[in-house]
Formats: structure tokens, C-alpha cells, sequence
């Protein structure tokens, strides 16, 4: 009879505590491994999450719920951002949980940077030969007239 009223006692203290939720039985996410590479090597490969390396290698991410990226910078280079996701398969009775990252593993091909733009050198520019001024007619100046004289021979 004493475990009875044991029993019913706990039960009825855990009933009425605000603190308890089932999610204290869930086991925190394992971390995964996931490798980082680039095309050319040696880049600086940042994680959204954190953790961070120089390629090629490897580094263990704590894995969000929605995914995250990684940013890869390489003097010289454009940097480049690759979204990776999470995909969570919670698992059954006849299966464990398991969490797969996609794409694994994160490959960035670089782009080489443009060149800055060189500096164009001006040169002096040389005055224009002046052409020198074609000779008035004679008669249209001798008319007052700006027109010229429909008869004269043509200059070429």
C-alpha cells in the first residue's frame, strides 16, 4: 500500500510541475563533419554556424535547423558562398535518427578577380595645324555681298 501512495504522490508532484516538458528527453543534435575544399586550395573556408578552416579540410558543425552556408576567401580570388542544408531523418523503431549534410563535401570553385583597371597615360595632345583662310573674291568683296560670284572659275 505504501508504494501505492508512493506512486500516486510523484505522479501528482510532476502533474502540477510547470518546468516539465518532454523535450528534456530529446538528446541534443550530434555535431557533424563536414569537409571544405576549393578549387584552387588554400582558402579561407567560414562557416554561417561558426567554425571555420583553410581548405582543404575538415571541421564538426552543431547542426541548425535550417541549414547554413559556407564562404570561401582567397586573396585574389572573388569569394564564393555555398549554401549548404540539413536533412533530419528522426528515425523508428528498426532505425536510428540520422542527419545528412548536402552537399558533402562543400566544393568552391574560385573565380580569379579582375584586374583593377590600369590607368590610361594621356598624351599631349598637338595643336591642329590652323588651314589658312581661302582668299575672298575680289568681286563679291568689291559688291558688298556675302554671296560669291556664280561666274568665277572654281578653285580646287
Amino acid at each position: 500500500m505504501r508504494r501505492v501512495i508512493a506512486i500516486a504522490v510523484a505522479g501528482a508532484s510532476l502533474a502540477g510541475c510547470s518546468s516539465f516538458s518532454w523535450d528534456s528527453f530529446k538528446s541534443a543534435p550530434s555535431p557533424v563533419q563536414v569537409q571544405l575544399e576549393s578549387t584552387p586550395p588554400g582558402a579561407d573556408a567560414v562557416t554561417s554556424v561558426g567554425p571555420g578552416c583553410k581548405t582543404p579540410c575538415t571541421v564538426s558543425v552543431a547542426t541548425p535547423d535550417n541549414g547554413f552556408s559556407v564562404t570561401f576567401n582567397l586573396p585574389k580570388y572573388q569569394p564564393a558562398t555555398v549554401p549548404v542544408t540539413i536533412v533530419r531523418n528522426p528515425g523508428d523503431l528498426t532505425t536510428s535518427a540520422s542527419t545528412v549534410v548536402d552537399p558533402n563535401p562543400v566544393v568552391a570553385e574560385l573565380q580569379p578577380a579582375a584586374p583593377p583597371p590600369r590607368a590610361r597615360k594621356s598624351r599631349p595632345k598637338r595643336p591642329k595645324p590652323t588651314a589658312a583662310a581661302p582668299a575672298a573674291e575680289p568681286a563679291a568683296a568689291a559688291a558688298g555681298t556675302p554671296f560669291p560670284d556664280p561666274n568665277a572659275p572654281v578653285q580646287r
